[in-house]
């Protein structure tokens, strides 16, 4: 590539259909077109640690990720190389993590919770989307997913929220909302309104930069 790639960046409050988004305005491109780099996979590893340090352990906090090597990666796909990288599997013994293969490309998201408070990455960013549900349906939604997908127990699930989700979101996401291009307030969980969201903007993306 001899071009930076046009950067969009996505963050959003847990459960506010982040995954669903992402995985809706993927589906507008070929592979070659877009690549995605997330801030979820440069956890700084907790496994070593015991169940209750590790319910006491905040993964919701910047200090959580390790910040230097998710810039470097994304300066790497800017000068055109291909990261391989172990995906993260938030400390579940039951998933094998895989070698995820992350190739440049024109557009390049950049997904996290943190990503518009680091401010070399959000100075590298060119459109900001903020995803935002209620709360109650953000609970709802954040349960479902860790209690079924991630095998976690609900009164973990409940303490986190209260204790380290709650106040990283209203101190290090929340602040950045009105400095976004675009607020999406996802609210229901009907998959037609972020259908017709995401093909609005990968329509105007493909104009802008010439991918029709």
């Amino acid at each position: 590539m001899n071009n930076k790639p046009y950067v969009l960046g996505i963050a959003g409050s847990s459960g506010s259909g982040k995954t669903f988004f992402l995985n809706s305005f993927l589906k507008h491109f070929k592979p070659s077109e877009v690549t995605l780099i997330s801030q979820d996979d440069y956890y700084i590893p907790a496994n070593t640690k015991t169940q209750e340090e590790n319910r006491l352990y905040n993964f919701d906090i910047p200090t959580s990720i390790d910040r230097q090597a998710f810039y470097k990666d994304i300066k790497a796909l800017f000068n055109g190389e291909t990261i391989h990288k172990e995906e993260y599997t938030f400390n579940n013994p039951a998933l094998t993590p895989k070698i995820l293969e992350i190739k440049p490309a024109p557009i390049l998201i950049i997904e996290g919770l943190f990503i518009f408070y680091y401010t070399e990455i959000n100075d590298l960013i060119n459109h900001k989307i903020f995803l935002s549900a209620d709360q109650d349906i953000a609970l709802r939604r954040r349960l479902h997913r860790d209690l079924v997908e991630r095998g976690y127990f609900e009164d973990d699930v409940m303490y986190k929220w209260v204790n380290h989700v709650l106040p990283s979101y209203n101190e290090y996401l929340l602040p950045y909302q009105d400095t976004c291009d675009q607020v999406i307030f996802n609210n229901t969980d009907e998959p037609e309104p972020i259908w017709e969201i995401t093909n609005q903007i990968s329509e105007e993306l493909k104009l802008k930069l010439n991918l029709v």
